[in-house]
């Protein structure tokens, strides 16, 4: 049974992580190149979003969450459109320049409501002796119900463990959402939300259900996590809760076109409803319910108040 639909805008969210520009060339197609066996694209429309973690305090900042954004930027058109993107959205950004970094930017090129290719420009933040992440997220704590860090694999997040470490001393608890296979780097967040892919990739190939649970539990004890929320694609969600009974939640997509940002929606929605005050049980499931919303939508995208309440009562 879902709880009743939180008051949002009593939480207020902090977003640490890897910020990054999606932006979407739109055209028609209807001959194929005679320089290659390639279409072409008559390029129509030119569409900009906030990627990554920028997407992430989108979401929370979209049901009335305050959010707040520490990342890295370069210092070029494309930081210039990100900003003014996460601004207009209601985010508070502490968006950092590295000159010799461009902003990291996903273009990709559709066609016929189909992603014909995506090309990626970025270099590895990590190579960064200091880039004041630290420092910033210190200074804009104070206020902030939860933590939420997406971690992209892009560089930003190389001293994670330091800001795990100040926010659960300032008894703010962390969201995680992770990347790659050392999740020792996360050892004491409240919760981490890897996917399935990424779980085994990390425990193992897990045959069975009693499988997920053990190797689950093992994880989370092993990293000293409150929980471990396994996202599941069509198969939903499953809840590893400390001192809980495990908890499978069934999908509630209706029609999945793309699962784009739908992690970042995840751990957007879990952070705001922890922010509120909500259990973690609860926060979950309106997470879950919330995933199920942006996959029907194209790209990275958010969930207003009134379409996740709306699904809320049909659920």
């Amino acid at each position: 049974m879902l709880p009743n639909f939180p008051n949002f805008t009593a939480g207020r969210v902090i977003v640490v992580g890897d910020v990054m520009l999606d932006r979407y060339w739109h055209g028609s197609t209807t001959r194929i190149s005679p320089e290659a066996p390639v279409p072409i694209v008559k390029v129509e429309g030119d569409e900009f979003r906030a990627g990554g973690a920028g997407n992430v305090a989108l979401n929370a900042a979209s049901l009335g969450c305050g959010a707040a954004l520490v990342g890295l930027v370069g210092k070029d058109e494309a930081a210039t459109l990100l900003r003014n993107r996460l601004q207009a959205g209601g985010v508070v950004c502490h968006l950092l320049e590295a000159p010799a970094h461009p902003t990291i930017t996903k273009l990709r090129i559709i066609s016929r409501h189909q992603q014909l290719i995506r090309l990626d420009f970025e270099e590895s933040f990590a190579v960064l002796e200091s880039a004041g992440i630290e420092q910033a997220f210190e200074s804009a704590l104070p206020g902030h119900g939860a933590l939420v860090l997406s971690d992209y694999g892009k560089g930003t997040l190389s001293q994670v463990g330091s800001l795990i470490r100040v926010s659960r001393e300032h008894r703010v608890p962390v969201v995680v959402d992770p990347k790659g296979t050392d999740f020792g780097r996360y050892c004491g967040a409240t919760v981490i939300t890897p996917n399935m892919t990424e779980f085994e990739a990390v425990v193992g190939h897990c045959a069975d259900e009693q499988a997920i649970v053990a190797k689950g539990e093992a994880l989370r004890d092993a990293l000293d996590l409150e929980a471990l929320l396994i996202t599941r694609s069509e198969r939903g969600m499953t809840l590893l809760q400390r001192g809980f009974p495990t908890l499978n939640l069934p999908t509630r997509a209706r029609d999945v076109f793309d699962v784009t940002g739908a992690g970042d929606t995840v751990v957007a929605v879990l952070g705001a409803g922890l922010a509120c005050g909500l259990t973690m049980a609860d926060a979950t499931s309106i997470a879950n319910v919330a995933a199920g919303i942006v996959v029907g939508k194209l790209g990275t995208a958010t969930v207003s108040p009134e379409e996740l309440a709306q699904a809320m009562q049909a659920a």
